[in-house]
């Protein structure tokens, strides 16, 4: 069952990359990654468990997390200004 594991990577460098790259592509049951070096993301596809493709990228010593979707910043969910009325 094919699934896809986004993970936030802390790379700094193009080395960073070819690391993740390297580990990756040793890495059974992958289908196909993509690693955007500005975003600190790796999108990983393929007949893989989540939790063991995080320890494969972690072996690279890289900061490695799954990534959180972020939910949009509503108006909502900000705590009330108070304001004194005199």
């Amino acid at each position: 069952m094919s699934q896809t594991v986004v993970l936030k990577v802390g790379m700094s460098c193009e080395g960073c990359v070819g690391a993740v790259k390297r580990v990756l592509g040793k890495m059974e049951g992958v289908e196909s990654y993509d690693i955007d070096l500005k975003e600190q993301k790796v999108t990983v596809k393929g007949n893989v468990q989540p939790e063991a493709v995080l320890q494969t990228v972690s072996k690279t010593g890289k900061k490695t997390s799954f990534w959180e979707a972020e939910a949009p910043a509503e108006p909502e969910t900000k705590p009330a200004e108070t304001v004194a009325v005199a």
